[in-house]
């Protein structure tokens, strides 16, 4: 399957900058637009300026947590739609469970490959966008 994610714009927060590096490298190389922030504060400061398509968030991360962000995020009209995507290395059912609770669309464990990660973009891209 070849896959050409032209001009959509995926977020990625995580305070991990190897994370947030080959996210980056690996969407880039599929043609997509990347956001990278280091934190929640950092991610809201940029989200409304830049309209991302998809946002993964580290759910372990220092100020503002996954958890915050995303219920921040999700509680805020304008970005309600927006698939938000949890990142953890932790992959209890309780994590995954406050996910959902805080408005999580889906829960990506780390660490992740190149199919799970692109594999994860497509249930959120229509067929027609590629």
């Amino acid at each position: 399957m070849d896959d050409n994610f032209e001009n959509l714009k995926i977020m990625v927060i995580d305070d991990s900058k190897t994370i947030r590096r080959t996210a980056e490298t690996l969407l880039k190389k599929v043609g997509c637009d990347v956001i990278t922030a280091t934190d929640g504060f950092d991610a809201l400061a940029k989200i409304a300026d830049t309209q991302p398509n998809i946002i993964f968030v580290d759910i372990m991360m220092p100020r503002l947590d996954g958890y915050q962000t995303c219920a921040l995020i999700k509680n805020n009209s304008a970005f309600k739609k927006t698939p938000v995507i949890m990142l953890s290395s932790k992959d209890g059912l309780f994590d995954k469970a406050k996910g959902r609770i805080v408005g999580s669309d889906q829960y990506l464990t780390k660490p992740f490959s190149k199919d799970e990660l692109l594999n994860t973009i497509r249930q959120y891209v229509p067929q027609t966008e590629r």
